[in-house]
């Protein structure tokens, strides 16, 4: 397993992840891309605990998204299964876990201070911190034809991943308004957002 983590990790976090995997009895499955998630925890009928993480994410995201996994493992056996997913109890796992990981050794220096602001009060997704967000997709491997949603001009025409083409109109906050061209509906879209331009 360690020999397949390194494929994966940075370098100093294979043995440390190694031995989590180990000690909680995870059956870590790596597995296709997925749209909606970077990967996902459930314990199966018979008891067994398995973990998915999706094999094009970046060494970083890779890490970040296999101890979030562990620590909704670790929150539900020790708080209970009937804790929120992400509740406090999650948070604090996810924090604690996390901790030893953040160290030069292990991440860039660039993203340092951006992970020691997120995992203050980490979310359910890294994706929905826009700033740690985007210093993480800097690592990822492929080139890709697609935009982030902020630097689309306002008023262009954009298509998601499964399809759905929208027009940009405003910034509400930090989200930015695009109405579905199909149903003329708002919907809300975080900056980091990846989004193919539609050319007229």
């Amino acid at each position: 397993m360690s020999d397949v983590l390194q494929k994966y990790l940075p370098e100093h976090a294979v043995q440390p992840c190694f031995e989590l995997i180990k000690n909680n009895h995870v059956h870590l499955k790596i597995v296709n891309e997925r749209v909606t998630r970077h990967g996902d925890y459930r314990k199966d009928t018979n008891g067994y605990h398995q973990i998915t993480v999706n094999a094009n994410l970046n060494k970083y995201r890779f890490l970040i998204t296999l101890i979030h996994e562990i620590a909704h493992l670790v929150a539900f056996e020790k708080f209970g299964r009937y804790i929120k997913p992400h509740g406090d109890e999650w948070k604090l796992t996810f924090r604690q876990l996390m901790l030893p990981y953040i160290r030069p050794e292990i991440f860039p220096n660039q993203l340092l201070p951006l992970l020691a602001r997120h995992f203050k009060n980490p979310k359910a997704s890294s994706d929905t911190d826009a700033t740690l967000s985007l210093a993480l997709k800097q690592y990822d491997a492929k080139e890709t034809d697609k935009n982030y949603i902020f630097e689309i001009p306002y008023g262009s025409y954009f298509r998601i991943h499964n399809g759905r083409v929208f027009k940009k109109i405003a910034l509400r906050v930090k989200r930015y308004e695009c109405i579905e061209l199909q149903t003329g509906r708002i919907f809300l879209f975080q900056p980091n957002a990846e989004v193919e331009l539609v050319t007229n």
